[in-house]
């Protein structure tokens, strides 16, 4: 692997830098799984907190979920955006930090990608090249992938980037891989979804964005290609942002468009190969980087040059 592509992976952005978190990043467990472990110890996902004690918390495994303070938001996506603010947020419910007996009302509600950015941001603190990386999870449902986060770390023994999902406690029977190696076929990636569907080797439909509304298909997948290009840029934008020329636009969009698209989907199936391209895509193509927010929208980026 090249080294300025391992720096950019060391690097930080927005969302992953510690700040005066860093020390106390560094601190963490080294291993992989006992880190992931206690990353999940002090989160709870937005749909284990929905269904409470039945499903895959119907053994406690992420405590009692009557527990939870009723006043809370039982999803704090929207407040907790960077490593920083959970970091922080966490020390504000428990000043012992990051503890792996963290009691159920003093845990951060927060879903896939959050975790993903607290794990990169932990591991770049450590000096560890790492990626967040957004798709799609065939092993959460049987008949579905669901859109999700996971991490990628580079393994200087194997020289190779490992997949690993610290947003459960999964069990190996269960998934049939070990959940902090996961192999690469066992993921769904944003790019290769996409292509295939366009190639018309399958119809997307069991490519699920998780918005209560059923979006599948190139609708769902669009949005995990465009997650999945930012992140490996070091810019893991939250779900309600997107390209402000795709945000809620889909339907108008044209083949000319859809092309474009494709040329950055064949980009990232292999992100380490095609590096410099993708930088440079990053550089100079305005339209996918101007974004819309939950407080952005057309109206705010309309003076903005997009090519």
């Amino acid at each position: 692997m090249k080294q300025d592509i391992l720096n950019h992976y060391k690097s930080t952005g927005t969302y992953t830098y510690a700040g005066l978190y860093a020390d106390y990043f560094k601190s963490l467990p080294n291993d992989i799984r006992q880190l992931g472990n206690l990353i999940c110890s002090q989160v709870i996902h937005r749909v284990t907190l929905r269904e409470g004690n039945s499903g895959a918390n119907s053994d406690l495994i992420y405590g009692d979920m009557t527990r939870f303070p009723w006043y809370r938001l039982r999803c704090e996506d929207d407040v907790l955006l960077t490593a920083m603010a959970m970091a922080a947020e966490l020390f504000r419910l428990d000043s012992r930090g990051f503890t792996i007996e963290r009691a159920v009302e003093h845990k951060i509600v927060v879903t896939c990608r959050y975790v993903s950015v607290l794990m990169s941001a932990i591991l770049k603190a450590k000096g560890i090249p790492s990626r967040s990386r957004a798709g799609f999870a065939p092993y959460l449902d049987k008949n579905q992938s669901w859109d999700h986060w996971i991490n990628q770390y580079w393994d200087n023994d194997r020289c190779s980037w490992i997949n690993i999902d610290a947003d459960g406690f999964f069990k190996q029977e269960d998934l049939g891989f070990d959940q902090f190696d996961i192999p690469m076929e066992r993921f769904d990636w944003s790019a290769k979804a996409w292509l295939d569907i366009r190639a018309g080797k399958e119809d997307g439909s069991r490519y699920i964005y998780g918005d209560g509304l059923g979006t599948n298909s190139l609708k769902a997948v669009i949005r995990g290609v465009f997650y999945d290009f930012h992140a490996l840029m070091n810019n893991e934008i939250s779900y309600k942002f997107q390209p402000s020329y795709v945000d809620n636009k889909f339907d108008r969009l044209t083949e000319e468009d859809f092309l474009e698209i494709d040329k950055l989907a064949i980009l990232l199936l292999d992100p380490d190969e095609n590096f410099g391209m993708l930088r440079e895509l990053w550089n100079t193509k305005r339209k996918f980087r101007i974004l819309n927010s939950p407080l952005i929208d057309d109206w705010d980026n309309q003076l903005i040059p997009q090519d």
